[in-house]
């Protein structure tokens, strides 16, 4: 009896557990390969976009208000309702025509009794009238609002998903602004943070418990991140 259990054993279960031992080894590459090469990369690449895009409101945020927004929900009104300043430039000072026209016609139109504070939107109007085709050079700042002006290139923009970390269910972005004192300068910051505990969830667990401490190790934030409150860093990602 002995002897039929060890040539079955020999025969049978253990060639079934090398295939077996074989299969799982292989396995646990590939999935670590996919891990790295295509899971963490592609969802990375979708919050990366998304921080992205959050600094873009932001850095128009501060040229309208002076300062950084510390929560999405004003970032989302901003953009939603808000408006900004755009500088409208015509003409060259390097075009001799345009400058000599643009000469001429100041000249006109402070004989007029056009102050110089309104001298660049009346040269717009006389611009205008011509259909374009007088030679001038003037810049105008004009209001626009922010949601004609920005992401107008991207169909697949939405300012409702700003607030929410890709793939984790409903987390939150994690964001915080200040103005702090940066030598003996008052600097507004801000920061935008996608930890990787929930940009990678439902990925392999131990894979993202790996990267997470690869990061603590070197000290380096686990996740993706734009701007910075402690160390300003003209808020560059931590991609770049």
């Amino acid at each position: 009896m002995g002897s039929i259990i060890k040539k079955i054993f020999t025969f049978l279960l253990l060639p079934a557990a090398i295939v077996v031992l074989v299969y799982l080894n292989v396995e646990s590459v590939a999935v670590d390969v996919r891990f790295q090469d295509q899971d963490k990369p592609s969802r990375e690449a979708v919050a990366i976009q998304r921080l992205k895009d959050i600094r873009t409101l932001q850095e128009a945020y501060k040229n309208v208000k002076g300062y950084y927004s510390a929560t999405i929900d004003s970032l989302q009104i901003f953009y939603n309702e808000g408006a900004m300043k755009v500088v409208l430039q015509v003409g060259s000072g390097d075009d001799s025509l345009a400058v000599a026209n643009t000469d001429k016609i100041k000249k006109q139109l402070k004989a007029k009794g056009v102050k110089d504070k309104d001298m660049a939107a009346r040269l717009k109007e006389v611009y205008d009238q011509s259909n374009g085709e007088l030679k001038l050079v003037f810049a105008v700042e004009s209001d626009v609002l922010v949601k004609d002006t920005l992401f107008n290139n991207r169909p697949d923009f939405s300012v409702d998903s700003l607030a929410f970390i890709p793939f984790s269910g409903g987390d939150s972005i994690q964001m915080r602004a200040e103005v702090r004192e940066v030598s003996g300068v008052k600097v507004p910051l801000f920061e935008a943070k996608v930890p990787y505990g929930s940009l990678l969830r439902g990925l392999n667990e131990q894979l993202v418990v790996n990267i997470i401490a690869e990061k603590q190790d070197l000290e380096l934030y686990p996740g993706l991140k734009v701007g910075d409150i402690e160390k300003p860093n003209n808020n560059a990602g931590n991609w770049e």
